[in-house]
């Protein structure tokens, strides 16, 4: 049988003339020089043993998140995973399957989308929900040309206190259609909405949207979001909202949401480097023929037996690309049955109960925090879960950070967007409570911020 990698001098040469190049280096020609990563500290010639011992030596130089006390969140939040999770997900039917898009899709799949879907509806209060996005910001990109469909204009609002990152997802979806992205700004005591500036635009015409946030881009809870739609009629409402804050919260489809979108990565996903994550997507019933992705459906077959299917594809690949909703291509099957799965296995008890405990650490962190002299913790006046942010005197936030993490203490995140040209503002820090700290870690980390900002080194 022929070699998978051939060593042999001959073989290669003649696979280089069939080419037409004269050596393996002219295959490459097109990458940058600086874009290339050689051969990761591993020579040639090695017996596997001795590569496995060299790579197992380039590993030992990353550092865990368990290593640290962490205490970042926001958007991608760390949270323990059941074992039964991963145990599920890992069962052959399920971790092997390609996208269930075809009409031969199991039937286990596609109930598990089903019960996937029924979760998010009954968080969010609305009435159906797609069978998942890419991610939190894609899925608020969807939102925006959703909205768009739905109104007439040119202008969508969000908050100011939106993340960077999915602010620069959102200018992206609008930037082809012509449309675009405005600040809504905030009280600077209570880092809320003014609602004030929504009226104003709203009545200036041409708006066909508005997103808000739940928990905002700075931790809290915006008291005011019942009274937004009111304001914005028929103007559609978009609700990003944590899962996880919707177990203790009003659902958004209650005061006037139309579409709520969210990030599910929270339930059951542990963080990897920023992925793989979970779109979440629900709106209402009258609309869901504008809605992107698929549907999964219950129904009947032909001998009475429920059954499921995909009942809507309003994607580019299954309908005319004119009619399509989204050239989205896929969904995130495998991470939609993670999210279904961690919700059943913690149960709706235990995802309140989860929630009310990093409410009671969260002040509890504020508290330390705030006693640091050079810290403002919280920042803002305005009720908070998880998340709240802090403000530095002086300083820099990533410089902070920086000497935080020497200490072993992932302290947040800074809010400040890092792109070229854009305006920085005060240095601020969104932190988080996460299950896996506890009051020694809140002490580590007060005792490594008084450090951080008297100039002390690591530790």
């Amino acid at each position: 049988m022929p070699r998978w990698i051939s060593d042999e001098g001959g073989e290669e040469a003649a696979l280089l003339a069939a080419l037409g190049i004269s050596s393996v280096e002219e295959l490459f020609t097109d990458v940058p020089k600086k874009a290339r990563i050689g051969r990761m500290g591993v020579g040639p010639g090695h017996e596997e043993p001795e590569v496995v011992r060299e790579i197992d030596k380039i590993l030992d130089r990353n550092r865990p998140l368990s290593k640290f006390a962490a205490f970042v969140g926001g958007r991608f939040q760390s949270r323990y995973v059941p074992a039964a999770v991963d145990a599920i997900l890992s069962r052959s039917e399920f971790y092997t399957s390609y996208t269930p898009y075809q009409p031969e899709a199991s039937q286990g799949m596609l109930r598990a989308l089903f019960e996937f879907q029924s979760l998010w509806v009954e968080l969010t209060g609305l009435d159906v929900a797609n069978a998942s996005l890419y991610d939190g910001a894609t899925a608020a990109g969807e939102g925006l040309l959703f909205a768009r469909r739905l109104h007439e204009g040119h202008r969508f609002l969000v908050p100011a206190s939106l993340p960077w990152e999915e602010r620069s997802v959102l200018e992206n979806y609008a930037s082809g259609p012509g449309l675009t992205v405005e600040s809504i700004p905030y009280d600077e005591r209570t880092g809320c909405l003014d609602l004030d500036f929504v009226r104003t635009a709203v009545r200036s015409g041409d708006v066909f949207g508005v997103l808000a946030d739940v928990p905002n881009g700075f931790g809290h809870l915006d008291e005011g979001l019942v009274e937004l739609k009111p304001i914005l009629g028929d103007v559609p409402l978009v609700v990003s909202a944590d899962p996880l804050s919707l177990t203790v919260l009003e659902a958004p489809g209650r005061y006037g949401a139309d579409v709520v979108v969210g990030e599910g990565q929270g339930f059951g996903i542990a963080p990897s480097f920023g992925g793989p994550a979970l779109g979440l997507f629900a709106c209402r019933k009258e609309h869901v023929r504008m809605a992107p992705g698929r549907i999964a459906g219950a129904t009947l077959d032909s001998e009475g037996r429920r059954a499921y299917a995909l009942t809507l594809q309003t994607r580019e690949q299954h309908i005319r690309r004119s009619r399509a909703t989204s050239n989205i291509c896929t969904n995130e099957s495998l991470m939609a049955l993670a999210f279904v799965v961690y919700a059943s296995v913690v149960g709706p008890r235990g995802l309140a109960a989860l929630q009310s405990s990093l409410a009671e650490k969260a002040r509890t962190l504020a508290s330390a925090l705030g006693s640091v002299p050079g810290l403002q913790a919280p920042r803002f006046e305005a009720p908070y879960l998880c998340d709240f942010t802090v403000e530095l005197r002086s300083g820099t936030a990533r410089a902070f950070l920086d000497r935080l993490r020497r200490r072993k203490v992932l302290g947040g995140v800074p809010l400040a967007d890092p792109r070229p040209g854009r305006s920085s503002g005060p240095e601020r820090i969104l932190v988080s409570a996460t299950p896996t700290i506890g009051e020694k870690e809140i002490q580590k980390y007060a005792a490594a911020a008084r450090a951080a900002l008297s100039g002390g080194g690591a530790s």
